[in-house]
């Protein structure tokens, strides 16, 4: 019969990739006369992912050549003239038209930003014109032409 003897094989990992990234690593790498390459990636480790540009800056400050619309206060009037005539609240108006009551509240004072979804959503529900050269008259019932 042949004689068994143990061998005991002991193997080194290979290092992570956290592991050679680091600057220990590096300066060995470099003592060992290996090609190192380093490069700085420009916005790393940030979450920044929609940069604002000159524009929009610009738009923010709302300066003289550069404006949000805003909704005309006649329009607003009329609007809540509507509403009224209805006797509905802002907050009922805004769940009729699917908007937050805020919406409703800065379309009446003027301070909204027109959008004209929303703005025929108004017309349809109080039933008045709010756009055009009829605005303010009653607004035809849904499914008659002129």
């Amino acid at each position: 019969m042949a004689d068994w003897e143990t061998v005991t094989i002991l193997r080194k990992k290979a290092p992570k990739a956290s592991a050679m990234k680091s600057e220990q690593a590096i300066n060995a790498a470099r003592r060992q006369g290996v090609a190192v390459d380093t490069q700085s990636k420009w916005g790393a480790a940030t979450n920044k992912q929609h940069v604002t540009t000159k524009n929009t800056a610009k738009l923010d400050r709302e300066t003289e050549e550069l404006k949000h619309d805003k909704i005309p206060l006649d329009l607003g009037r009329l609007i809540q003239q509507g509403r009224q005539a209805k006797g509905w609240s802002q907050k009922e108006l805004a769940t009729k038209v699917n908007e937050k009551p805020q919406v409703i509240n800065d379309y009446e004072a003027g301070r909204g930003i027109p959008n004209q979804v929303v703005i025929g959503k108004i017309e349809k529900v109080i039933g008045i014109k709010l756009r055009g050269k009829e605005r303010g008259r009653p607004a035809p019932p849904p499914g008659t032409k002129k």
